[in-house]
Protein backbone atom coordinates (compact mmCIF):
# COMPACT_ATOMS: atom_id res chain seq x y z
CA UNK A 1 0.00 0.00 0.00
CA UNK A 2 1.53 3.31 -1.13
CA UNK A 3 1.69 6.61 1.22
CA UNK A 4 -1.37 8.27 -1.18
CA UNK A 5 -3.51 4.91 -0.22
CA UNK A 6 -2.86 5.23 3.40
CA UNK A 7 -3.99 8.96 3.17
CA UNK A 8 -7.09 8.00 1.27
CA UNK A 9 -7.69 5.41 3.41
CA UNK A 10 -7.31 7.46 6.54
CA UNK A 11 -9.86 10.33 5.00
CA UNK A 12 -12.14 7.62 4.74
CA UNK A 13 -12.19 6.74 8.46
CA UNK A 14 -11.88 9.82 9.85
CA UNK A 15 -14.76 11.27 7.65
CA UNK A 16 -16.89 8.06 9.09
CA UNK A 17 -15.92 9.05 12.53
CA UNK A 18 -16.85 12.62 12.30
CA UNK A 19 -19.97 12.03 10.52
CA UNK A 20 -21.44 9.74 13.14
CA UNK A 21 -20.07 12.16 16.26
CA UNK A 22 -23.42 12.81 18.06
CA UNK A 23 -23.74 17.00 17.88
CA UNK A 24 -21.88 17.76 14.35
CA UNK A 25 -23.20 20.07 11.99
CA UNK A 26 -24.24 16.95 9.77
CA UNK A 27 -26.81 15.56 12.53
CA UNK A 28 -28.91 19.12 12.67
CA UNK A 29 -32.47 19.28 11.49
CA UNK A 30 -33.29 22.23 9.59
CA UNK A 31 -36.49 23.62 9.99
CA UNK A 32 -38.01 26.58 8.51
CA UNK A 33 -40.19 28.05 10.87
CA UNK A 34 -42.45 31.12 10.86
CA UNK A 35 -43.39 33.12 13.94
CA UNK A 36 -44.99 36.80 14.80
CA UNK A 37 -43.43 39.19 17.12
CA UNK A 38 -45.75 38.63 20.32
CA UNK A 39 -45.18 37.40 23.17
CA UNK A 40 -47.56 34.36 22.86
CA UNK A 41 -44.40 33.29 21.01
CA UNK A 42 -42.07 34.05 23.98
CA UNK A 43 -41.21 30.14 24.28
CA UNK A 44 -39.40 29.86 20.56
CA UNK A 45 -37.60 33.20 21.54
CA UNK A 46 -36.41 31.78 24.23
CA UNK A 47 -35.07 28.50 22.93
CA UNK A 48 -32.94 30.41 20.41
CA UNK A 49 -31.91 33.12 22.51
CA UNK A 50 -30.49 30.26 24.97
CA UNK A 51 -29.22 28.55 22.51
CA UNK A 52 -31.29 25.42 23.18
CA UNK A 53 -32.13 24.40 19.71
CA UNK A 54 -28.56 24.30 18.53
CA UNK A 55 -27.29 22.65 21.30
CA UNK A 56 -30.17 19.62 20.40
CA UNK A 57 -29.17 19.44 17.19
CA UNK A 58 -32.13 21.52 15.38
CA UNK A 59 -31.19 24.79 13.11
CA UNK A 60 -34.29 26.57 13.30
CA UNK A 61 -34.24 29.00 10.30
CA UNK A 62 -36.67 31.37 11.25
CA UNK A 63 -39.22 34.32 9.35
CA UNK A 64 -40.89 36.71 10.84
CA UNK A 65 -44.74 37.46 9.93
CA UNK A 66 -47.40 40.10 10.65
CA UNK A 67 -50.34 38.37 11.68
CA UNK A 68 -51.52 34.62 11.54
CA UNK A 69 -53.12 34.83 8.00
CA UNK A 70 -49.75 36.00 6.43
CA UNK A 71 -48.52 32.90 7.79
CA UNK A 72 -51.48 31.07 6.34
CA UNK A 73 -50.73 32.20 2.77
CA UNK A 74 -47.26 31.13 3.32
CA UNK A 75 -48.33 28.05 3.90
CA UNK A 76 -50.77 27.22 1.18
CA UNK A 77 -47.78 28.37 -1.01
CA UNK A 78 -45.73 25.55 0.14
CA UNK A 79 -43.35 27.06 2.40
CA UNK A 80 -42.70 26.43 6.35
CA UNK A 81 -42.29 23.48 7.96
CA UNK A 82 -43.09 24.35 11.19
CA UNK A 83 -45.00 27.89 12.85
CA UNK A 84 -45.46 29.58 16.11
CA UNK A 85 -49.06 31.01 15.32
CA UNK A 86 -52.39 31.34 16.61
CA UNK A 87 -55.24 28.29 17.45
CA UNK A 88 -57.66 30.14 14.45
CA UNK A 89 -54.71 30.25 11.74
CA UNK A 90 -54.38 26.69 12.30
CA UNK A 91 -58.26 26.00 12.02
CA UNK A 92 -58.17 27.97 8.66
CA UNK A 93 -55.12 26.10 7.57
CA UNK A 94 -56.64 22.74 8.02
CA UNK A 95 -59.76 23.82 6.96
CA UNK A 96 -57.92 24.76 3.40
CA UNK A 97 -57.08 21.16 3.23
CA UNK A 98 -53.50 21.50 3.85
CA UNK A 99 -51.72 18.56 6.01
CA UNK A 100 -50.94 20.40 9.26
CA UNK A 101 -51.04 19.49 13.07
CA UNK A 102 -50.69 21.42 16.27
CA UNK A 103 -48.30 19.69 18.31
CA UNK A 104 -48.12 21.94 21.25
CA UNK A 105 -49.88 25.28 23.28
CA UNK A 106 -48.40 28.56 23.49
CA UNK A 107 -50.59 30.70 25.68
CA UNK A 108 -54.53 30.96 27.13
CA UNK A 109 -56.26 33.91 27.81
CA UNK A 110 -53.93 36.55 26.37
CA UNK A 111 -56.70 38.93 24.79
CA UNK A 112 -57.78 41.98 26.37
CA UNK A 113 -59.36 45.14 25.35
CA UNK A 114 -57.30 48.50 25.96
CA UNK A 115 -58.89 51.72 25.47
CA UNK A 116 -57.45 55.07 25.43
CA UNK A 117 -58.72 58.89 25.82
CA UNK A 118 -62.47 59.40 26.77
CA UNK A 119 -63.56 56.02 26.02
CA UNK A 120 -61.54 55.04 29.49
CA UNK A 121 -63.66 57.14 31.52
CA UNK A 122 -66.68 55.43 29.80
CA UNK A 123 -65.63 52.14 31.35
CA UNK A 124 -64.65 53.86 34.48
CA UNK A 125 -68.06 55.44 34.85
CA UNK A 126 -70.46 52.77 33.49
CA UNK A 127 -72.22 49.77 34.76
CA UNK A 128 -70.97 47.42 32.11
CA UNK A 129 -68.79 47.57 28.47
CA UNK A 130 -71.87 47.60 26.79
CA UNK A 131 -73.17 50.50 28.56
CA UNK A 132 -69.95 52.52 28.06
CA UNK A 133 -69.41 51.48 24.56
CA UNK A 134 -73.26 52.87 24.07
CA UNK A 135 -72.95 55.75 26.28
CA UNK A 136 -69.69 57.04 24.42
CA UNK A 137 -71.12 56.59 21.26
CA UNK A 138 -74.51 58.76 22.38
CA UNK A 139 -72.29 61.61 23.72
CA UNK A 140 -69.35 61.36 20.49
CA UNK A 141 -72.39 61.02 18.08
CA UNK A 142 -70.20 58.24 16.28
CA UNK A 143 -69.45 54.58 17.03
CA UNK A 144 -66.08 53.60 19.09
CA UNK A 145 -63.49 52.54 16.92
CA UNK A 146 -61.70 49.06 17.51
CA UNK A 147 -58.63 48.25 16.32
CA UNK A 148 -57.53 44.36 16.36
CA UNK A 149 -56.02 41.36 14.31
CA UNK A 150 -57.03 40.98 10.62
CA UNK A 151 -60.75 38.76 10.65
CA UNK A 152 -60.04 35.07 11.63
CA UNK A 153 -57.29 36.07 14.04
CA UNK A 154 -57.45 34.55 17.53
CA UNK A 155 -57.49 38.85 18.82
CA UNK A 156 -60.37 39.42 16.31
CA UNK A 157 -62.29 36.34 17.05
CA UNK A 158 -62.28 36.69 20.57
CA UNK A 159 -63.03 40.16 20.39
CA UNK A 160 -65.97 39.72 18.08
CA UNK A 161 -67.18 36.88 20.94
CA UNK A 162 -67.02 39.87 23.17
CA UNK A 163 -68.80 41.97 21.54
CA UNK A 164 -71.94 39.48 20.16
CA UNK A 165 -71.58 37.15 23.04
CA UNK A 166 -70.33 38.36 26.46
CA UNK A 167 -71.70 42.38 25.76
CA UNK A 168 -75.07 40.92 23.39
CA UNK A 169 -74.00 43.91 21.29
CA UNK A 170 -74.50 43.80 17.59
CA UNK A 171 -71.18 44.14 15.30
CA UNK A 172 -72.47 47.68 13.38
CA UNK A 173 -72.59 49.38 17.03
CA UNK A 174 -68.61 49.26 16.82
CA UNK A 175 -66.35 49.78 13.97
CA UNK A 176 -64.05 47.13 14.18
CA UNK A 177 -60.76 47.64 12.05
CA UNK A 178 -58.63 44.51 11.54
CA UNK A 179 -54.62 45.66 11.05
CA UNK A 180 -50.90 44.24 11.75
CA UNK A 181 -49.22 43.94 15.36
CA UNK A 182 -47.25 46.80 14.41
CA UNK A 183 -50.33 49.15 13.29
CA UNK A 184 -51.98 48.36 16.06
CA UNK A 185 -49.81 49.46 18.26
CA UNK A 186 -49.16 52.83 16.40
CA UNK A 187 -52.98 53.60 16.07
CA UNK A 188 -53.36 53.28 19.58
CA UNK A 189 -50.62 55.56 20.28
CA UNK A 190 -51.52 58.16 17.29
CA UNK A 191 -54.88 57.55 18.87
CA UNK A 192 -56.39 56.85 15.23
CA UNK A 193 -58.61 54.13 17.27
CA UNK A 194 -60.40 54.41 20.83
CA UNK A 195 -59.54 50.95 22.06
CA UNK A 196 -57.94 47.80 20.82
CA UNK A 197 -58.57 43.93 21.49
CA UNK A 198 -55.36 42.75 21.29
CA UNK A 199 -52.13 41.19 23.11
CA UNK A 200 -49.22 41.70 24.83
CA UNK A 201 -46.78 43.09 24.77
CA UNK A 202 -48.82 46.07 22.79
CA UNK A 203 -50.84 45.82 26.02
CA UNK A 204 -47.87 47.02 28.38
CA UNK A 205 -46.11 49.61 25.91
CA UNK A 206 -49.15 51.34 25.42
CA UNK A 207 -50.20 51.39 28.69
CA UNK A 208 -46.77 52.75 29.20
CA UNK A 209 -46.68 55.17 26.67
CA UNK A 210 -49.82 56.60 26.73
CA UNK A 211 -51.05 57.92 30.50
CA UNK A 212 -54.40 58.27 29.88
CA UNK A 213 -54.70 54.13 28.61
CA UNK A 214 -55.89 51.49 30.71
CA UNK A 215 -56.48 47.52 30.53
CA UNK A 216 -60.54 47.69 30.96
CA UNK A 217 -61.40 44.03 29.69
CA UNK A 218 -59.42 40.85 30.23
CA UNK A 219 -59.61 37.63 28.78
CA UNK A 220 -62.03 36.12 31.42
CA UNK A 221 -64.76 38.31 30.32
CA UNK A 222 -64.17 37.88 26.54
CA UNK A 223 -63.88 33.94 25.99
CA UNK A 224 -62.67 32.13 29.52
CA UNK A 225 -60.28 29.97 28.44
CA UNK A 226 -59.45 31.13 25.07
CA UNK A 227 -56.88 29.19 23.47
CA UNK A 228 -54.05 31.31 22.01
CA UNK A 229 -50.65 30.93 20.13
CA UNK A 230 -49.48 27.28 19.18
CA UNK A 231 -46.88 25.25 17.71
CA UNK A 232 -47.53 23.65 14.34
CA UNK A 233 -45.86 21.57 11.74
CA UNK A 234 -46.97 19.91 8.44
CA UNK A 235 -47.74 15.57 8.67
CA UNK A 236 -44.83 15.27 6.63
CA UNK A 237 -42.23 17.02 8.70
CA UNK A 238 -43.72 15.12 11.35
CA UNK A 239 -43.48 11.66 9.66
CA UNK A 240 -40.07 12.80 8.53
CA UNK A 241 -38.58 14.24 11.30
CA UNK A 242 -40.52 13.39 14.27
CA UNK A 243 -37.49 12.70 16.77
CA UNK A 244 -36.29 16.43 16.30
CA UNK A 245 -39.86 17.90 16.59
CA UNK A 246 -39.83 15.99 19.94
CA UNK A 247 -36.51 17.46 21.20
CA UNK A 248 -38.26 20.83 20.41
CA UNK A 249 -41.10 20.38 22.15
CA UNK A 250 -38.55 18.95 24.94
CA UNK A 251 -37.19 22.55 24.88
CA UNK A 252 -40.72 24.00 24.47
CA UNK A 253 -41.42 22.76 28.39
CA UNK A 254 -38.13 23.87 29.54
CA UNK A 255 -38.84 27.35 28.00
CA UNK A 256 -42.66 27.54 29.71
CA UNK A 257 -41.34 26.83 32.83
CA UNK A 258 -38.73 29.61 32.58
CA UNK A 259 -41.35 32.35 31.49
CA UNK A 260 -43.62 31.57 34.22
CA UNK A 261 -40.79 30.89 37.15
CA UNK A 262 -38.24 33.18 36.33
CA UNK A 263 -39.80 36.40 33.18
CA UNK A 264 -36.52 38.41 34.53
CA UNK A 265 -34.30 35.89 32.82
CA UNK A 266 -36.28 35.27 29.61
CA UNK A 267 -37.30 38.75 29.21
CA UNK A 268 -34.16 39.86 27.01
CA UNK A 269 -34.23 36.89 24.76
CA UNK A 270 -38.41 37.81 23.96
CA UNK A 271 -37.02 41.55 24.02
CA UNK A 272 -35.01 40.65 20.54
CA UNK A 273 -37.37 38.94 18.95
CA UNK A 274 -40.32 41.31 19.90
CA UNK A 275 -39.18 45.19 19.72
CA UNK A 276 -35.67 44.81 18.33
CA UNK A 277 -33.77 46.69 20.84
CA UNK A 278 -37.15 49.58 20.57
CA UNK A 279 -38.13 48.71 23.68
CA UNK A 280 -36.71 48.61 26.86
CA UNK A 281 -36.45 44.90 28.86
CA UNK A 282 -38.04 46.15 31.51
CA UNK A 283 -41.22 46.72 29.78
CA UNK A 284 -41.00 43.16 27.91
CA UNK A 285 -40.39 41.76 31.56
CA UNK A 286 -43.52 43.39 32.99
CA UNK A 287 -45.42 41.65 29.62
CA UNK A 288 -44.27 38.41 30.61
CA UNK A 289 -45.98 39.36 33.73
CA UNK A 290 -49.16 40.38 32.47
CA UNK A 291 -52.16 38.85 33.83
CA UNK A 292 -52.67 37.99 29.62
CA UNK A 293 -48.92 36.14 29.44
CA UNK A 294 -50.51 32.65 30.79
CA UNK A 295 -48.53 30.16 29.32
CA UNK A 296 -49.07 26.75 28.93
CA UNK A 297 -47.30 23.52 26.46
CA UNK A 298 -49.58 20.91 26.53
CA UNK A 299 -51.86 21.05 23.73
CA UNK A 300 -54.47 18.67 25.93
CA UNK A 301 -55.82 21.76 27.68
CA UNK A 302 -57.00 23.80 24.46
CA UNK A 303 -59.13 20.91 22.92
CA UNK A 304 -61.90 21.24 24.26
CA UNK A 305 -61.67 25.54 23.84
CA UNK A 306 -60.72 25.05 19.95
CA UNK A 307 -63.32 23.27 19.60
CA UNK A 308 -65.63 26.21 21.27
CA UNK A 309 -63.61 28.77 19.02
CA UNK A 310 -64.62 27.01 16.11
CA UNK A 311 -67.95 26.91 16.25
CA UNK A 312 -68.49 30.22 17.22
CA UNK A 313 -66.83 31.06 14.44
CA UNK A 314 -68.55 29.13 11.89
CA UNK A 315 -71.72 30.38 13.42
CA UNK A 316 -70.90 33.92 12.83
CA UNK A 317 -69.48 33.49 9.64
CA UNK A 318 -66.28 34.69 10.64
CA UNK A 319 -64.32 31.65 8.99
CA UNK A 320 -66.60 29.09 7.67
CA UNK A 321 -63.97 26.54 6.30
CA UNK A 322 -61.89 25.95 9.39
CA UNK A 323 -61.66 22.42 10.94
CA UNK A 324 -60.32 20.66 14.39
CA UNK A 325 -60.54 17.27 12.88
CA UNK A 326 -57.51 16.11 13.13
CA UNK A 327 -56.17 19.05 13.67
CA UNK A 328 -53.94 18.04 17.09
CA UNK A 329 -51.85 15.58 17.15
CA UNK A 330 -50.68 14.83 21.21
CA UNK A 331 -48.22 12.32 21.00
CA UNK A 332 -45.18 14.58 20.61
CA UNK A 333 -45.81 16.34 23.62
CA UNK A 334 -47.10 13.02 25.25
CA UNK A 335 -43.07 12.40 24.38
CA UNK A 336 -41.71 14.96 24.91
CA UNK A 337 -43.31 15.53 28.85
CA UNK A 338 -42.22 11.92 29.41
CA UNK A 339 -38.66 12.43 28.47
CA UNK A 340 -38.69 15.65 30.79
CA UNK A 341 -40.01 14.04 33.55
CA UNK A 342 -43.57 15.96 32.89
Amino acid sequence: MNARQRITIASVLLALVVGNTPGRAGAETTLEMAYMPIVPCSQLFVIEGMGWAKDAGINLKLTRFSNGPAIVQAIASGKMDTMCFGIGPAMVTRGKGIELKVIGAGIVEQIAVIAQGDLVKYFDEQPNSAAALRAFAKDKGRKPKIASFPKGSVPDTVTRHWILRSMGMNLDEVELVGMGASRVQQALLSRSVDAAGILEPILTIVESKLKDAKVVVRANEMMPGQPGSTIAAREHIIAKHRDALVKYMELHIKATKLLIENPEKAAPHVAEFVSKGLVDVATIEKSLKSPSSNFKANPTEIVEQTEYMANFQKSEKIKTKVSTDGLFDLTIYRDAAKNVGN
